[in-house]
C-alpha cells in the first residue's frame, strides 16, 4: 500500500469535497452517456434462435418472459468444459441477485451459453442460482453477437472482438447484450458491451475502487488472475480483535 498523508478530519474533509466535486462531473458525464446509449439505433433481428432449456426448447421471443426488455449475460460455458469461465461467474455472482430488481422495471435476465443444458443446471445448482439460463450449442447466437470465435477466425490475428477493436484471445469471449421487443412482437438488438465495457456491471469491482488498495492487480499474470469461483476461496487466517494488540 502507497504512503498516504495524515491530517486532521478538517483537512480530510476539504480534500474530500475537492474529490466529490469531481465525482459528481463523471455522474453528470456517465448520464450523458447513458441517455446517448438508449438514443443508439437499434437493429431488427429477422434469424429464428431457438435455445434448449431446462423445460425444451425456447425461442428469442420466449426470453423475454412477457416483458418488453430482455438482458443477456454471455457466459463463457464450452460445451467440452465441466465448469463455466471463472470471471463470467464473478458477474453471474452479482447478476443473480439483481433479477427481481430488473423484473420489477420491465427486464428480464437470461444467460446464455455453448454447454449443454444438463451442464449449465447442474453449474446453476453448484453456485445457488436462479436466474434462467439456456444452451446456444445449435444456433448461431454466439457468434452472431460476438462472443464465440472459430480456430479461422482466431488463425486470422485480426481484431474481431469487442467489434473489431480487441484482437481474439480464446475462443470463447465475455459480453453482454441487451435486446427489446416491440408491442408487434418484433424483436430489436439495442445494445453491446465487452471487455472493459464490462466493468461496471461488477457490483464487487465498484467497491474494491472505493478501498485504499483498490483492485490490487498489478503484478499478477493478468487481472483477474485472483478471480476464483466462489466455492473456491481458501479459508483467510483471521486474528482476534484485541484492545491490548
Amino acid at each position: 500500500m502507497q504512503q498516504h498523508q495524515i491530517v486532521s478530519r478538517e483537512q480530510w474533509i476539504s480534500a474530500r469535497k475537492a474529490h466529490l466535486a469531481r465525482e459528481k462531473e463523471l455522474t453528470a458525464a456517465r448520464e450523458r452517456l447513458a441517455e446517448e446509449r438508449r438514443a443508439l439505433p437499434w437493429v431488427r433481428i429477422d434469424k429464428n434462435y431457438v435455445f434448449d432449456g431446462p423445460d425444451g426448447n425456447l425461442t428469442l421471443g420466449d426470453l423475454f418472459r412477457g416483458r418488453p426488455q430482455l438482458v443477456v449475460q454471455h457466459v463463457m460455458f464450452a460445451p467440452d468444459w465441466e465448469a463455466a469461465c471463472k470471471s463470467c461467474s464473478f458477474w453471474a455472482d452479482g447478476l443473480d441477485r439483481m433479477v427481481p430488481h430488473l423484473a420489477a422495471r420491465d427486464t428480464t435476465t437470461v444467460a446464455i451459453s455453448l454447454a449443454p443444458v444438463a451442464k449449465l443446471d447442474a453449474f446453476k445448482k453448484r453456485m445457488g442460482w436462479s436466474f434462467d439460463w439456456v444452451s446456444s450449442g445449435a444456433n448461431d447466437f454466439n457468434h452472431d453477437f460476438g462472443v464465440t470465435f472459430s480456430p479461422e477466425q482466431i488463425a486470422t490475428g485480426k481484431p474481431m472482438y469487442n467489434f473489431g477493436t480487441t484482437s481474439i484471445y480464446g475462443p470463447e469471449l465475455p459480453g453482454i447484450s441487451v435486446f427489446c421487443r416491440n408491442e408487434a412482437g418484433e424483436i430489436f438488438h439495442t445494445y453491446s458491451c465487452f471487455a472493459r465495457g464490462l466493468d461496471m456491471m461488477n457490483v464487487a469491482y465498484q467497491y474494491l475502487d472505493l478501498t485504499p488498495l483498490g483492485r490490487h492487480e498489478d503484478g499478477l499474470p493478468y487481472p483477474m488472475d485472483w478471480v476464483r469461483l466462489r466455492d473456491q476461496y481458501e479459508p483467510q487466517a483471521t486474528k482476534d480483535a484485541c484492545c491490548h494488540g
